[in-house]
């Protein structure tokens, strides 16, 4: 059975850093490409950052130069570094494991507010 478990969340001020986990199981986490997405009530749930199993990375141009993806396949996880939040950044994160062929999975989701 596959589980993706999101934590990290919370509430942080404008300017501040939060970061994110996903740990998963029951999959081959070295072959997964892992993704992060976000969605706030009544819209689509948008690609904030991807992380390849090679390490090559992608960004959503809203988080570039602020968010950092990185895994450790020997914990299979996958963190998302967030610094320079702002309002806009708030949402429920969710994390996401795929590869050809198999997938995609989602974990439940953590929910990120940036407010002062």
């Amino acid at each position: 059975q596959v589980q993706l478990v999101e934590s990290g969340g919370g509430l942080v001020q404008p300017g501040g850093s939060l970061r994110l986990s996903c740990a998963a199981s029951g999959i081959i986490f070295s072959r997964m490409t892992m993704d992060w997405y976000r969605q706030i009530p009544g819209k689509e749930r948008d690609v904030v950052a991807s992380i390849g199993s090679g390490g090559s990375t992608f960004y959503a141009d809203s988080v570039k130069g602020r968010f950092t993806i990185s895994r450790d396949n020997a914990k299979n996880t996958v963190f998302l570094q967030m610094n320079s939040l702002k309002p806009d950044d708030t949402a429920v994160y969710y994390c996401n494991a795929h590869r050809i062929g198999v997938g995609p999975f989602w974990g439940q989701g953590t929910q990120v507010t940036v407010s002062s």
